[in-house]
């Protein structure tokens, strides 16, 4: 044999003998794929490289396979191992726990299955648990290679929802997709509470797609279920955003009846997040008389500066019918806007809006029921207001511009201040202290002044930014010093001193004159600068009595104290109204009586006081309390607060030359039945004798002094009432001591008695308020306006809750304002009812919506802003 072929013959042997030693180390499943490649060249070159290479494939397990369970069993030919009871494989960053695992070596596939009975049912569902992630299925396929798999009947959470689908099929650890699934945020199914939930979402396909911190559903055609009965509500898609940020979504609607505007779907929109710093939500009321309302409304937040919000209220009210005497149809509109800025954005420049400005007859015409139900439609005017503050860190002044523009429904005037500005200087003490503790007067001396600039018109509405308004603008400022001081006099006595210098300057002055062919008085107003400068002063000087009276031992009442505050003051101003002044004229009324005016009077800086003031006045407070014996106090002593104030006030004027004596007004402030009924009360007495000429209702006042009669009363009274304070004090019952059995799915708020009653906590509060107000000044007949209110709420069940408020007005013996509210915890849904049942606006309004805040980002039906970014349904 030539020695060159017995060479390659060896050569050969050597490789199949190596092949064969390799193929005994390594495992079946890894010889099988290993490939060895000679790296021989074409038989074209027929010549050998210098170096072979042999290329290993990747292994089909990334990772260490861990199993255990009660009963292993491998079958080596078949690849195949077989895991029974309490089985349990992790791999990776997954772990699966069922009844029975298989593991096919060869295709890379690990398949659970959960318990069976004798019939073969599941009774028990696998577990798997991928990335922290949770899932339970009847069976399930995972292939480790490409890391698909196959789950039949899987329950899958995703935040407050889960999905129940009867195949599904994972692409990735991104892509889900499932047949025939149910989707549902009833949480007693999702905890397994109850067999079944009480609704359902049922979609034939259903997408799922994960992201980084969020994942989104993609719902084919799906339709309604409550407790497993068919509805009508069919939607050809939807998409269900899981995450913890704002979504887009459509705003579900009420829907009702108002008398004088017809049924209605109240509140239909749609809400779009824009950015990180915008979300805007439009929405529509839709009325079938034809009146309609369009509400955009825009939130904006930068987080540590400022917050804010646009919004409008555009739209038509028609009531009648059209071409009958009853129809009308009226424009309406709103504009609000409010910003609050953060107060740590800028400490020495801060900005704030609150404007609300609405067409004259907005409130009366309105079709948005809220505005009924929080009584807004009752409002008589309406005020909006922006505020622009400069602080200084080294300068003790601060600026503040303002721009207010207040609307008065009754008169249909409103009063414009564009811009006003407020300098106003830190109060400072006039003199230093010496010793470092201020005594004395001097020492005690304070200033306070600033200075105030106004720019004013009251004007109707037609006329805002009009020739006409120009012409009536006023512009004025104002500046004001006052002084002040007090020392301690006699250890007991307090002294006090004050002065008030007022300096204003305007550009409109009045002349005011009797017109006899109109028979009317008339005020011109002049396009003049004037000024005025006025002061006064003021002393007083007051202290603290105390005065007790004990009782004897034995009785109920022990003591009764009475603290007592008495003030004497003494003011002085001179006659501003004196010819030398110049700030006063005169004019001749239709009887011919020359009738004195203030050129200032109606302006925007004040007019300066006529008629000397040299007054002493007088003010009483008194605080009386009493002590009672009480077993339910730890002491054995219970205080009793009679009147917690009590004050009367007034004053006698020296100078003046007719009434020296003041109206007397005493005020008081008082809580009894431990401090559940509060009461306020108000009293004005004359002490001049009225006198009334026959057939005239006004009065005229005489210098007949003694003749005490009430001009004026007021007492307001509120109680509160509540289950809590009708139980006696440690009564509250323990259900789960007193009943055996609790209930269970949807009655686990209950304990049953032997005879299946059921118990629970009835909760109710109601607050009872009444008014009283009398008035009469010089008019023959006082009017009177009484009324008692209630406004509470009761829970019926645990699940629900009764609300309403009513007036009764005693005089006109008719029913007020009265709204009646329902609302309904239906486990998964909440239902509202809301209903003024008479009165200019009768309306009722129905709604439901679903609490989960994963659907409010597809179904909304409350805010979910900035300001609000998880709240609750």
């Amino acid at each position: 044999m030539d020695k060159t072929v017995f060479k390659n013959i060896l050569q050969i042997l050597i490789i199949l003998i190596f092949n064969n030693f390799l193929a005994q180390q390594v495992p079946e499943k890894l010889q099988k794929s290993m490939m060895v490649k000679d790296t021989i060249a074409k038989a074209a070159n027929d010549t050998i490289k210098k170096k072979d290479t042999i290329v290993l494939p990747k292994e089909s397990l990334e990772d260490v396979l861990r199993t255990k369970a009660d009963s292993k069993r491998r079958d080596v030919p078949k690849k195949m191992i077989y895991l029974v009871q309490n089985a349990q494989v992790k791999y990776q960053d997954m772990q699966i726990d069922a009844d029975y695992i298989s593991i096919d070596e060869e295709k890379n596939i690990i398949f659970a299955r959960g318990k069976l009975d004798s019939l073969g049912k599941v009774t028990e569902l696998a577990k798997v648990d991928q990335a922290g992630k949770k899932y339970e299925v009847e069976s399930f396929s995972y292939n480790t290679k490409t890391r698909e798999a196959i789950a039949y009947n899987a329950r899958t959470e995703e935040s407050e929802g889960l999905i129940v689908a009867i195949k599904t099929k994972k692409y990735n650890d991104s892509v889900f997709v499932m047949r025939n699934a149910e989707f549902t945020t009833d949480k007693y199914y999702i905890d397994k509470k109850d067999s079944r939930p009480d609704y359902h979402l049922l979609a034939s396909h259903i997408k799922m797609q994960k992201g980084k911190n969020s994942s989104t559903l993609i719902v084919g055609p799906a339709q309604m279920y409550i407790e497993d009965v068919p509805t009508p509500l069919v939607m050809p898609f939807a998409i269900l955003p899981f995450s913890d940020k704002r979504s887009a979504g459509i705003l579900i609607p009420s829907f009702g009846e108002r008398e004088d505007v017809g049924f209605f779907l109240n509140g239909l929109g749609y809400y779009q997040p824009i950015g990180e710093h915008f979300d805007l939500k439009v929405l529509a009321d839709i009325y079938t008389k034809g009146s309609w309302t369009l509400r955009p409304e825009m939130n904006y937040v930068k987080k540590y500066r400022y917050t804010g919000n646009f919004s409008a209220d555009i739209g038509t009210t028609v009531r009648g019918i059209k071409g009958l005497d009853n129809y009308g149809k009226t424009g309406t509109y709103r504009i609000a806007w409010r910003h609050s800025q953060d107060t740590k954005a800028n400490p020495f420049l801060t900005f704030s809006a609150s404007v609300d400005v609405t067409s004259q007859t907005f409130y009366n015409n309105t079709v948005n029921n809220n505005y009924i139900m929080d009584q807004s439609v009752l409002r008589t005017q309406q005020n909006s207001t922006l505020t622009l503050t400069k602080r200084f860190l080294t300068l003790p002044v601060s600026i503040t511009a303002t721009g207010s523009y207040n609307q008065n429904f009754a008169t249909g005037l409103a009063d414009l201040r564009l811009p006003q500005m407020n300098i106003a200087i830190n109060q400072f003490y006039l003199f230093k202290s010496k010793t470092g503790v201020r005594q004395g007067l001097l020492e005690n001396i304070t200033v306070n002044t600033g200075i105030n600039l106004t720019n004013a018109v009251s004007t109707g509405e037609g006329e805002l930014f009009t020739k006409a308004m120009w012409d009536k603008l006023q512009t004025g400022v104002k500046n004001n010093v006052a002084l002040g001081t007090n020392t301690t006099i006699a250890k007991y006595f307090t002294f006090t001193l004050g002065a008030n210098f007022d300096n204003a300057l305007t550009t409109k002055t009045l002349t005011r004159f009797y017109d006899p062919v109109e028979n009317v008085v008339v005020d011109k107003v002049n396009k003049k600068v004037a000024a005025y400068s006025t002061f006064n002063t003021s002393a007083s000087l007051q202290t603290t009595l105390y005065g007790m009276l004990n009782f004897k031992k034995g009785g109920a009442v022990e003591a009764i104290r009475h603290m007592v505050m008495p003030s004497l003051s003494f003011s002085y101003a001179p006659d501003f109204g004196s010819p030398g002044f110049g700030y006063f004229r005169n004019y001749y009324d239709a009887a011919g009586a020359l009738m004195p005016y203030s050129i200032f009077d109606n302006g925007i800086v004040g007019s300066p006081s006529a008629g000397e003031v040299g007054a002493l006045g007088y003010s009483i407070a008194n605080n009386i309390e009493m002590k009672i014996k009480s077993k339910s106090d730890s002491t054995g002593v219970k205080k009793i607060k009679i009147f917690e104030s009590l004050n009367i006030n007034g004053n006698y004027n020296f100078l003046a030359k007719s009434h020296p004596f003041s109206i007397i007004t005493v005020n008081g402030q008082t809580s009894l039945f431990d401090s559940k009924l509060s009461i306020n009360t108000s009293l004005a007495i004359e002490p001049y004798k009225i006198l009334f000429i026959p057939g005239q209702n006004d009065g005229i006042r005489t210098e007949d002094f003694g003749s005490f009669s009430v001009q004026g009363f007021n007492v307001q009274m509120s109680y509160p009432l509540s289950s809590e304070i009708f139980a006696k004090k440690g009564e509250k019952k323990d259900y789960k001591k007193l009943y055996d059995k609790k209930g269970e799915i949807r009655n686990e708020n209950y304990y049953f008695d032997n005879d299946n009653y059921a118990h629970f906590d009835q909760s109710w509060s109601l607050n009872v308020n009444a008014s009283y107000q009398y008035t009469k000044g010089l008019l023959r007949e006082g009017t009177r306006i009484a009324s008692v209110g209630l406004d509470g709420n009761m829970k019926l069940t645990p699940y629900w809750n009764v609300t309403g408020s009513t007036h009764y007005d005693m005089i006109t013996g008719k029913l007020a304002y009265t709204r009646i509210g329902f609302a309904r915890d239906q486990r998964s849904f909440t239902i509202n009812f809301n209903w003024v049942p008479f009165g200019q606006y009768k309306v009722y309004d129905f709604f439901i919506g679903i609490k989960a805040n994963i659907l409010s980002d597809a179904l909304k039906y409350k805010d979910r802003s900035f300001t609000q970014p998880n709240a609750p349904f």
